[in-house]
């Protein structure tokens, strides 16, 4: 079962439907018997084969396969009523006789179905009825923590800050040695803080949400170490981000691993381990706040947050496929916060989410922060010429980067090709000049006193300060002042800047034999940002043909974090990625409440005209403007129509309710053009009457059903923009 059914309870063909979309469990050969909603109960039959045979020629089941059906049995049986991927808990089995030349029957019985977790017993019977297994599964049934997913589950009594306290508890208590946390409340503490905010008001905007804070900045309560013990303090208040968090309704949870004393880009240089990438374990993490990051991508937290000097709030949230905001300079107060380079520090922000993200930078912000504000339809973005972007000879980036570029342009917006090397020299300044002193500046006495606590690397980084001298400091300050005169014209020519965030990702054994090299080659696209004043968005782009995750990066002139986040909330929707190591799929961005225009109807499009694509100018060359995106009520399939050219979907409501939520724009078009527009569309696509996930209706596109007889369903997908985007980046792996 996928995290885009979801909604109503599944019938027997939907459950179906649902065991096709595995591989394994297609392999597996599963047929649903019964699906009985009320009763809680799912019966499956699979036939015996011989790749299930416990030695070849038995005919006798192999244990594991038994294992399998029973899972998958069990978690269909909740899925049934609650709509939603489950991820497995625990799970036992009990063989009880060996199952010899038969078919297996499984029967599952939900026991409990609570809101953070769902306890299901499954019995499995051969063809004579008789018992020969038994197990008993434990499965999650909190949904994503997403500040809308949990907000609307608040909203409907589904959960409250309670029962997120104890879920995240629970996965907490479940996760061991992936050196996440330096120090965390204990769990009473938590549940108390959360049984005080669902005892007060639950219209603050970060009502209930857990996050994380990275150990250089202050929580009162929690030591802050900078990943050094020796370097240790309890602070008396916490920091005025982490206090303005609070005062929002968020739930903190504790401090995270980083790179010692925030210095490096890759999450390796600390001595309390390397925090494990949940992507991957192989492959770093991204640092240097690679435990807020982790954090975030695991499900462990909504929202966490890190800082960003060189790009330590950038690369770690390419690595383990979340969002990652640096906001201007300044916007964030960074008192309480350890310093690295003070004169550059900005704390950072990771969410599932660019919504979520800049929820919390509104909520941390000293200063009133805009809502994401609609991308302009002529956006030019800059992106550095062919010749200067760097890979360090890793194809699958480049490629991703290249797919990454397509989706921008099929929004309609104009690439900008530019020279990149000035900003290359901006980048090599930060390590390789004097600004490495203020490094030493920050923690001179400790390092002084206590050279032997540093980590090898980041005491070898530190110490080089000592070849600066005052005069390097000012002429490196004057370089940098013509490098922002010539670089400032940049904003003349394009609105934001696109580049990879980072050029490549390196395995953990092949980044321990170069650890300074290869930490540098990570920063070439983010180390200048700070330096210029800028802001940046850290966004999931679509995912390499070897399955690890790619990002791209927004960047801005000081002040554009509202207009980044409005583009990287289009860009972030149309890759139709999963947040972070989950399984459930970006939700379509929210919409800002807007009447309708007078004088305009309403309408919601859902494939060739949506905005970027092939068939737009029909509604723009008629004065139709758009007014956002929303998510249809989950009453819809939807298919990718045959023959069609353009191509284009066929969105369908179903009769029994069975449907999921689609993504869709909302325009609003001029009345007097409404009539020529209807006209011209062409059958089987028509007009009608959509719901909207809130419960209102608009008119929008529906097609007939019998075009979609032979139509490929991709209602799984959530969209058109995100089903195009898997059929690239499948093309692209062929």
């Amino acid at each position: 079962m996928t995290g885009d059914d979801k909604g109503m309870p599944l019938s027997k063909e939907r459950i179906q439907a649902g065991l096709a979309k595995s591989p394994f469990i297609s392999f597996l050969g599963l047929e649903v018997t019964s699906a009985d909603p009320d009763k809680n109960e799912v019966t499956m039959r699979v036939v015996m084969r011989p790749e299930f045979e416990r030695l070849r020629g038995s005919k006798q089941w192999h244990g594991g396969p038994i294992a399998a059906i029973i899972d998958t049995v069990g978690d269909y049986a909740l899925v049934m009523t609650l709509g939603r991927a489950l991820p497995t808990i625990n799970f036992r089995v009990d063989y009880l006789g060996p199952a010899i030349d038969t078919g297996l029957t499984a029967i599952a019985r939900v026991r409990r179905s609570g809101k953070s977790v769902g306890v299901v017993d499954v019995d499995v019977l051969d063809d004579k009825q008789n018992l020969v297994a038994i197990g008993r599964a434990t499965y999650s049934t909190l949904p994503p923590l997403d500040r809308a997913t949990v907000h609307a589950a608040f909203a409907t009594g589904t959960l409250d800050p309670v029962a997120v306290a104890e879920a995240v508890l629970a996965r907490l208590a479940r996760r061991r040695d992936d050196h996440i946390w330096i120090n965390r409340f204990d769990d009473r503490a938590i549940l108390e803080h959360a049984r005080r905010l669902a005892a007060g008001p639950k219209d603050l905007p970060l009502y209930g949400l857990p996050f994380a804070i990275k150990d250089n900045i202050d929580v009162a309560g929690l030591d802050t170490t900078a990943a050094c013990p020796a370097f240790a303090y309890r602070p008396a208040r916490s920091a005025p981000v982490v206090e303005r968090l609070v005062a929002a309704g968020a739930l903190p949870i504790g401090k995270t691993n980083l790179d010692q004393f925030a210095t490096g880009l890759n999450g390796t240089r600390s001595p309390y381990g390397t925090a494990v990438n949940p992507i991957d374990a192989a492959y770093l993490p991204g640092g240097s706040s690679s435990g807020s990051a982790v954090a975030v991508s695991a499900g462990l937290v909504t929202f966490a947050l890190g800082t960003d000097t060189a790009g330590s709030g950038r690369v770690p949230a390419a690595f383990t496929n979340i969002v990652g905001v640096k906001p201007t300079y300044g916007l964030i107060s960074t008192a309480g916060v350890v310093p690295a380079c003070a004169s550059l520090d900005c704390v950072s922000i990771f969410a599932l989410t660019v919504d979520d993200g800049h929820a919390v930078l509104a909520a941390a912000a000293e200063t009133a922060v805009a809502p994401p504000a609609p991308p302009p339809r002529a956006l030019r973005y800059a992106v550095p010429r062919a010749a200067d972007l760097e890979f360090f000879g890793d194809r699958a980036a480049a490629t991703a980067f290249a797919q990454a570029l397509t989706l921008l342009d099929a929004q309609g917006w104009q690439r900008v090709d530019i020279d990149f090397a000035r900003f290359r020299e901006t980048a090599a300044l930060l390590y390789g000049g004097p600004w490495v002193a203020e490094r030493l500046a920050a923690i001179e006495d400790f390092y002084t006193s206590h050279p032997d606590a540093l980590h090898p690397v980041t005491r070898a980084i530190i110490g080089g300060a000592a070849r600066f001298s005052a005069v390097d400091a000012f002429r490196a300050l004057h370089r940098l002042d013509e490098l922002r005169r010539v670089t400032t014209l940049l904003w003349r020519q394009a609105d934001v800047m696109v580049v990879p965030t980072a050029p490549t990702i390196y395995r953990l054994d092949a980044f321990a034999a170069e650890p300074i090299e290869l930490n540098n080659r990570l920063g070439i696209y983010t180390n200048f940002v700070n330096l210029l004043g800028y802001a940046a968005l850290a966004v999931p782009g679509p995912w390499r043909g070897d399955r690890l995750p790619a990002g791209i990066t927004l960047i801005g002139p000081g002040g554009s974090d509202a207009a980044l986040a409005g583009i990287g909330r289009v860009l972030h929707t149309a890759t139709g990625s999963t947040m972070g190591a989950g399984a459930h799929r970006v939700p379509a961005p929210g919409l800002v409440p807007e009447a309708r225009a007078a004088g305009c109807i309403r309408l919601a499009v859902v494939g060739a005209h949506l905005s970027g694509l092939p068939l737009n100018h029909q509604l723009i060359e008629r004065g139709a403007r758009l007014v956002g995106a929303r998510l249809t009520a989950p009453l819809y399939r939807l298919y990718a129509l045959p023959g069609t050219v353009p191509p284009k979907p066929g969105l369908v409501r179903t009769v029994d309710r069975s449907g999921g939520a689609i993504a869709v724009e909302l325009w609003d078009i001029p009345e007097a053009a409404f009539g020529g527009f209807v006209d011209a569309i062409a059958p089987p696509l028509g007009i009608g009457t959509l719901v909207l996930d809130d419960g209102t209706t608009v008119k929008g596109f529906l097609a007939e059903g019998y075009a979609c007889a032979e139509a490929t369903d991709i209602t799984h997908h959530g969209g058109w923009r995100a089903y195009l985007g898997a059929q690239q980046a499948q093309q692209s792996q062929q």
